[in-house]
């Protein structure tokens, strides 16, 4: 029996606010920590005292009245919050709605201190968009279209924390009040690698908005997902199962491939599939059935009497004002850089992956071009280097570009060293790796290390000398073998220990052996 797999993703998003959705304490969530279970004095929720030097905060230390659910208070909205959303919106092709309220969603859990959640409901800030991505799966390569069926905005709960050896759970509030950007998608999608890919893409789109540093590590962002399965050619969904706890896009797929056949399992043998909640155990490499799933009567939505509807019209914002100063987006981006700088739709996706990536690149090019650089040479050129020598060394390091030592104009410098001879790629990788360490330019490491090409005439008494005691290579070249000449090429670079540019020793090599 053929079974096909139905999957709805809905995605929460921190934004990057300076303040709270509802009152004026400041946004803790630009990073998030894990307590430290080993001490009561936790560490919580607060910002990431990591290699970016950001200040480590005590939990309940970013709090007030409001966040705290205190009898009396009143929320005010957040605009700058707002206006991300409608901006999201946009970007993922949907409708903004003129009028648009908050609503009260109920549910009791320890760490929710007004028992219920400002949200949005029937009238959320955008409906009704639609994003294609995709999908590369072995030969074949197709386009899956996705519909968004809303995008709104509400505030995030606070955060339960279990210290190891004792019998009770402590509650941090830091998080509670952050503005949450959540995106719900249809149930369009038919693979756990076409989640993925979608689920990378969003967080491109995100991090091109600067909404939301966006990243599931930390729990910037948050992806549910709902997946059934149905016989092929019924329209009719199956019970749909919820998985959560997934802390990376890897982690999204190998829980949706691992619910597939669980279900799939089910169905074959005419067994029911529950419908519920189930939290994914990366470590076990399983997911785990934690309670029944809600439905939306469950939570007893009403309208948030405290905080008035929005008309946008009335508050004067120009929703096709704000539309035309969207940044470029990574599709965009990916298409223009292949048309601009003749790389591959490949290379270009990489490059455009990221926001600092791309212009990363592109600043770099822009440099190669005011050196008189043909365009498509140094896009390539650039390209290439990034995408193995570069990103090689960042994965490595597991570092991002922008905390790299090597800048555009120093990776430019290099490039245009290798362009006009001055060195060759071999020496130029040696130099590459000890920018990246220590931030020195290539000229600078150069001159330090007393590098130099050597001339055309020692290049040539190399090569009489590499054709003396390779006769066979010699003789293979001559009866039509061109692996011979890569081969007898390649000894005369060593023998001058890199420091002869590959073309030229190709070029005498082809006139001297005629």
């Amino acid at each position: 029996m053929e079974f096909e797999t139905v999957i709805g993703l809905e995605i929460h998003v921190q934004l990057n606010t300076k303040s709270k959705m509802f009152c004026r304490c400041p946004n803790a969530i630009a990073s998030q920590i894990n307590a430290d279970p080993t001490s009561l004095k936790l560490r919580g929720t607060g910002f990431n005292a990591d290699r970016r030097g950001l200040k480590l905060e005590e939990p309940n230390t970013r709090v007030c009245e409001v966040c705290m659910g205190m009898p009396g208070v009143l929320p005010v909205t957040n605009k700058q919050a707002i206006l991300w959303v409608v901006q999201a919106g946009l970007a993922l092709g949907c409708k903004i709605n003129n009028f648009t309220k908050f609503d009260r969603k109920h549910y009791f859990y320890p760490d929710l201190p007004k028992g219920y959640q400002i949200s949005q409901y029937d009238e959320p800030i955008a409906e009704h968009g639609k994003v294609e991505v995709e999908v590369l799966d072995g030969e074949k390569n197709y386009k899956r279209k996705v519909g968004i069926t809303r995008v709104h905005l509400e505030e995030d709960a606070g955060k339960l924390v279990h210290p190891e050896g004792v019998d009770y759970s402590l509650v941090d509030l830091n998080r509670a009040g952050t503005p949450l950007l959540e995106i719900v998608t249809k149930p369009d999608i038919r693979s756990p690698k076409e989640a993925r890919i979608f689920a990378e893409n969003l967080h491109s789109v995100l991090r091109y908005l600067g909404v939301s540093e966006a990243n599931m590590e930390q729990g910037n962002l948050r992806v549910d997902a709902n997946i059934s399965l149905r016989k092929k050619g019924i329209k009719e969904l199956g019970a749909k199962v919820e998985v959560k706890n997934m802390n990376s896009f890897k982690a999204l797929e190998r829980a949706l491939v691992y619910e597939e056949e669980r279900q799939k399992e089910l169905l074959s043998l005419n067994k029911k599939v529950v419908q519920e909640t189930r939290g994914w155990d990366d470590a076990k490499g399983k997911s785990i059935s934690q309670r029944s799933k809600e439905e939306s009567q469950d939570y007893r939505y009403f309208p948030e009497p405290d905080i008035p509807p929005l008309k946008f019209k009335q508050m004067g914002w120009d929703i096709e004002k704000i539309r035309k100063e969207l940044p470029e987006m990574p599709v965009e981006k990916a298409i223009r850089f292949e048309k601009e700088f003749g790389i591959s739709p490949y290379d270009a996706e990489v490059l455009t992956s990221e926001k600092e990536l791309a212009d990363f690149f592109e600043n770099a090019v822009s440099k190669l071009l005011k050196q008189k650089i043909e365009k498509s040479l140094a896009g390539k050129k650039t390209a290439n280097w990034m995408l193995t020598e570069f990103l090689g060394l960042l994965n490595k390091e597991k570092i991002t570009i922008k905390e790299s030592k090597v800048s555009e104009e120093k990776l430019a410098e290099l490039l245009l060293m290798i362009e006009k001879g001055k060195i060759s790629g071999k020496i130029a990788k040696e130099i590459f790796e000890e920018m990246f360490r220590t931030g020195k330019p290539a000229s600078e490491i150069i001159k330090a290390k007393g590098i130099k090409m050597i001339s055309t005439e020692e290049i040539e008494k190399v090569i009489n000398k590499v054709i003396k005691e390779n006769p066979k290579s010699v003789e293979d070249y001559k009866k039509g073998k061109t692996a011979a000449l890569g081969f007898l090429v390649g000894q005369v670079m060593r023998a001058t220990k890199g420091q002869s540019y590959p073309q030229i020793v190709n070029d005498i090599l082809k006139k001297r052996l005629k």
